[in-house]
């Protein structure tokens, strides 16, 4: 597995051996299964039209959607890592519209409706994206990301609220 095989209980702060760890070590198959995914969804061996820089960004962005300063530091990192171009790490400005770059701008608008609202994402959305020049595939490969990034969230949000229970 990857650097970050434990990323979701380092960011909630599962202690080992503690009650939530417990819980978690119950549900060890989705656990590795969701670091699988980060890996696959951030930093696949086929990165498509959207490279990894493009990916760490956008997934920062998200965080920042959500407030989530954990996540948002892993995402700035794994951009850092990625020797980031400008323009890529400017995808995770929540400031930043992108620009007069067709696709940035619409890879944002795309990123932003699914992250605050994906109920009213429709099919002129995705023709937005088609005609600033995003592929099929590539298009397939952002809904992914967004996916992925707000169920990690929201899975490492769920934990948290249990561990203040516990």
């Amino acid at each position: 597995m990857a650097e970050n095989e434990d990323l979701i209980a380092t960011i909630v702060g599962i202690e080992p051996g503690g009650r939530l760890a417990e819980v978690v070590a119950g549900r060890g198959d989705i656990m590795a299964l969701t670091q699988q995914t980060h890996d696959g969804a951030l930093t696949p061996d086929v990165p498509g039209g959207i490279s990894h820089a493009e990916r760490a960004a956008l997934a920062w962005r998200i965080a920042k959607i959500n407030d989530q300063k954990a996540f948002e530091d892993h995402f700035e990192a794994m951009l850092e890592k990625t020797g980031a171009p400008y323009d890529a790490a400017r995808l995770a400005d929540i400031w930043f519209d992108g620009g007069s770059d067709p696709r940035s701008r619409a890879l944002i608008r795309h990123v932003d409706l699914v992250a605050h609202s994906p109920k009213d994402a429709t099919r002129g959305d995705i023709e937005l994206l088609q005609n600033a020049g995003v592929a099929d595939d590539d298009i397939v490969r952002l809904a992914e990301l967004v996916a992925f990034v707000s169920y990690q969230i929201r899975v490492a949000a769920g934990l948290q609220l249990m561990q203040g229970l516990a």
